[in-house]
């Protein structure tokens, strides 16, 4: 079943989602070379605190292992679920991904942004482009009356018709007081098929998108994801509401940012 949000529950995501968006906004400035993705992990914590969040991330637990890190910081060819390291030095060139997923008053708020430092090669810029656009494309379909394939298909056409490859490993999904609700919602698939979409959803959108391949794999920590040809990796998500209208992106730092004003 997937859950529908009551009013007072749309609130309280509301909440969580403005604070996650918040403390993604104010961890990008301290994205730059010569930073270590520890210390950004650490500046994350110090902020959630501030806000009277926790992380939803911090000792997350899949089977007997416990995540260690407060955000997940992935940099190049880390996909997903990067850990915070002293020794991972943040160069010129480089894209960091910062997952930032908060817990407050019981809900959860779930956002992604990759920063790109100093000079990027064109590729990478294309990359970026791509797959920020291709979070917008699936976002637009978040409607009532369509299908989880709808969102699926729309970021899919749009990242391979610019020729790089989305992730089939791991997948966009519902979010409200679990951090992984159902639906869970693929970067591929059909139109039209898959669970209709009602008001009062709250869905976790989050294309993954690669240079090279799609193919993927865990690294020794159990759980840093990096692409197997270790070519470079994208990923942007925000928390969004199905409304009766046009959707409503959760994860803004201004209350009520339906997908048409975001864009702007």
């Amino acid at each position: 079943m997937i859950p529908i949000k009551s009013d007072s529950e749309i609130e309280k995501m509301r909440a969580a989602c403005r604070i996650a968006a918040e403390v993604l906004a104010e961890l990008k400035p301290h994205v730059q070379e010569g930073a270590n993705t520890f210390e950004i992990d650490q500046i994350a914590k110090s902020l959630l605190m501030e806000k009277g969040a926790k992380s939803a991330c911090y000792q997350y637990q899949v089977g007997s292992r416990r995540f260690p890190s407060y955000t997940c910081i992935s940099v190049n060819d880390e996909v997903v679920h990067g850990i915070g390291r002293v020794d991972r030095i943040i160069q010129n060139g480089d894209i960091v991904v910062l997952d930032v997923v908060v817990s407050y008053k019981g809900y959860i708020g779930d956002n992604a942004y990759t920063v790109s430092v100093g000079k990027l090669s064109q590729e990478k810029e294309e990359l970026l482009k791509v797959t920020e656009e291709s979070l917008y494309r699936g976002i637009e379909q978040a409607r009532v009356g369509s299908r989880v394939g709808d969102i699926s298909h729309a970021i899919q056409k749009y990242v391979e018709s610019h020729g790089f490859s989305i992730v089939r490993d791991f997948v966009g999904h519902g979010v409200g007081v679990s951090m992984h609700e159902e639906p869970q919602i693929p970067n591929f698939g059909r139109k039209k098929t898959g669970p209709r979409l009602k008001p009062g959803m709250t869905l976790a959108i989050e294309p993954m998108v690669n240079l090279g391949r799609p193919e993927v794999k865990i690294l020794d920590d159990g759980w840093t994801v990096v692409t197997r040809d270790r070519k470079a990796s994208a990923h942007f998500e925000h928390t969004v509401l199905v409304t009766d209208g046009d959707p409503e992106v959760l994860t803004v730092a201004a209350v009520g940012s339906k997908i048409s004003k975001l864009k702007k």
